[in-house]
């Protein structure tokens, strides 16, 4: 039994000139393993970070995605899925905090049901790894953590349920922008580390692989 990371470019909300450069990209990314988005970006701006690094992408839409019923990027839609990438497992939980009509939105209590639509899968890893997950990705906070107080921007109660539940090491989330350097990114609940990675962050998560 040994340890590597995984090396994962996270993404989300602000599409960022320096990423539209295929030198840059291929000058500070070249090691990276996968990106990561948390919603509200351009399939065609996704597309053209994962062919110049040619790596998977792995995304969860964003209240402002609606534009991927008809063209999504060319990766895996986590949404109320598990996915294993390099030894590293991954859940998505899709959208906002329901404030109008959006498609891409949800109430708490629908929030909830999809945690709850996930419990099979998530319970078997939980007793076979102990936790139910190593990253949540999701695009809106959670309640209380990152979020703010208008209402497209509040957090979602469902996901401080799921940290309970099922302990995953991290919970990524977009949607809030962080205009300040004071602003709050990096909050431990529990035994989860709670990050705002809009624009841009690099994470490296280790992956238990067995010989």
């Amino acid at each position: 039994m040994w340890t590597t990371d995984v090396k994962i470019l996270c993404v989300s909300d602000t599409v960022m000139q320096q990423m539209e450069s295929a030198a840059n990209l291929r000058r500070r990314y070249a090691d990276i393993d996968l990106v990561l988005s948390c919603g509200d970006l351009p399939a065609t701006y996704l597309d053209f970070i994962t062919s110049i690094l040619n790596v998977p992408l792995y995304y969860v839409r964003g209240n402002h995605d609606e534009r991927y019923f008809d063209e999504p990027p060319g990766g895996e839609d986590l949404h109320g899925r598990v996915l294993t990438f390099q030894g590293v497992s991954f859940a998505g939980l899709e959208g906002s905090i329901r404030y109008n009509d959006g498609a891409i939105q949800y109430s708490d209590t629908d929030m909830l049901a999809q945690v709850v639509k996930m419990a099979p899968q998530l319970k078997f890893r939980q007793l076979r790894f102990g936790r139910g997950v190593d990253v949540l990705v999701t695009h809106a906070p959670p309640k209380g953590i990152h979020d703010q107080k208008d209402l497209p921007h509040n957090g979602l109660s469902a996901f401080l349920r799921f940290m309970e539940w099922y302990r995953p090491r991290y919970l990524l989330h977009g949607h809030v922008h962080t205009y300040d350097r004071r602003d709050v990114t990096k909050t431990q609940y529990q035994d989860t580390l709670v990050l705002n990675i809009n624009p841009v962050m690099l994470l490296e998560v280790e992956a238990l692989t067995r010989g």
